[in-house]
């Protein structure tokens, strides 16, 4: 549990849901919502070439459907209390951003030509999972196992969950074919490793290794 309110985070889960609102009616006309993405998202081969640099900020509060934002918020509300807990309110807003232009970073090295356009928060809760590894491994994390009709929680140590989930973007992302689009796993790869990064100062003062 967290020691205090994880104000910043609800705020980025109400901005995040709120962009979402006021451009989901665009979803019923394929062409006002590419030429929307065109403007906001962030598409590498634009920003190769020295255009639409913009959409290295914007397209972190953007979001590809109901469900991208769902899994998304649900991932920051879980992860994010406890890191916002120990950076502080100020402090965990500008890990959240360096985490999300980070991820924007990678995604745009590792499909620099790509003209797809590519929106979500993704890459900077990534980020937050990162700083999440670092600082409390041994924490508890409940999660729904559903196979067919079999239906459990399970139980595991954080350091499980998100080793795993950082690897499956490590390997997926290898096998994925970035001019065609789909998922950016490079980007999470990248927000995940800058949160860690990020974290070591707050990792050290809480006693490092100790």
């Amino acid at each position: 549990p967290s020691g205090r309110t994880p104000y910043v985070t609800y705020l980025l889960m109400a901005v995040n849901i709120g962009v979402f609102l006021s451009y989901v009616g665009l979803f019923s006309d394929d062409r006002a919502l590419n030429i929307f993405f065109f403007d906001w998202a962030l598409i590498p081969g634009r920003v190769t070439t020295g255009d639409g640099y913009t959409g290295i900020l914007t397209s972190m509060f953007l979001h590809g459907g109901w469900m991208h934002l769902a899994g998304n918020m649900l991932f920051l509300y879980i992860f994010g209390d406890n890191i916002e807990d120990e950076m502080g309110h100020g402090a965990y807003l500008l890990f959240y951003l360096a985490c999300g232009l980070l991820s924007a970073l990678a995604h745009v090295i590792s499909a620099p030509y790509s003209p797809v356009p590519t929106v979500g928060a993704s890459g900077a809760i990534a980020g937050v999972m990162g700083g999440y590894l670092l600082m409390f491994p041994r924490e508890r994390v409940d999660f729904l196992l559903i196979l067919f009709v079999f239906f459990r929680v399970i139980t595991v140590p954080a350091w499980l969950m998100l080793g795993l989930w950082f690897g499956m973007q490590l390997v997926n992302g290898a096998a994925a074919d970035t001019l065609t689009g789909g998922v950016a796993y490079w980007a999470h790869a990248g927000g995940f490793i800058a949160g860690v990064v990020l974290a070591v100062p707050v990792w050290l003062r809480r006693g490092g290794p100790a």
